[in-house]
């Protein structure tokens, strides 16, 4: 490893982060879409009949951001918006029969993007890393949580 984990691990998985993204546009383009778009497309096949307000929230972006890739994805008609029975105010999204074949597309499209950047890495290794990824992510979301007047002091143990 080069350097220290301290002066490298921050930068290091944003640049991964960074770089994932940017080949995940590009791939996605063969197929029309943004990656944006395939984000909000893959959380309403998850959980289809959400509430935009809620995509949004998920998907950490401005609703008024939300509302236009909704507005893209509806005019490709791969998303509609119905109106919620009990508050008209409320619009849910739901795929139309359209996107079900690009939603396949993008699953192979995934799996490739993920053997590409885990090439060279063993299948148990990457269980390894994806497993302490959502260690990462456990701590700090606990760090976002507590107190900010308990810094957090711990002995470490790496590198």
């Amino acid at each position: 490893m080069r350097g220290s984990v301290d002066a490298n691990f921050l930068f290091t998985l944003g640049e991964v982060f960074r770089l994932i993204r940017v080949y995940a546009d590009k791939e996605a383009a063969r197929y029309g879409i943004t990656r944006a778009q395939w984000g909000v497309l893959a959380k309403v096949e998850r959980n289809e009949g959400m509430k935009q307000t809620e995509l949004a929230e998920q998907l950490e972006v401005q609703p008024i951001t939300l509302t236009r890739l909704i507005d893209k994805l509806c005019d490709s008609g791969w998303i509609e918006r119905r109106s919620d029975e009990n508050d008209r105010r409320v619009n849910r999204l739901y795929l139309k029969k359209a996107a079900r074949p690009l939603l396949g597309k993008l699953a192979g499209l995934r799996s490739e993007l993920t053997a590409t950047a885990l090439e060279g890495i063993s299948p148990a290794d990457a269980h390894r890393l994806l497993n302490q990824l959502d260690q990462i992510k456990d701590n700090v979301r606990n760090a976002i949580q507590s107190p900010a007047s308990e810094p957090s002091r711990k002995e470490q143990r790496y590198g």
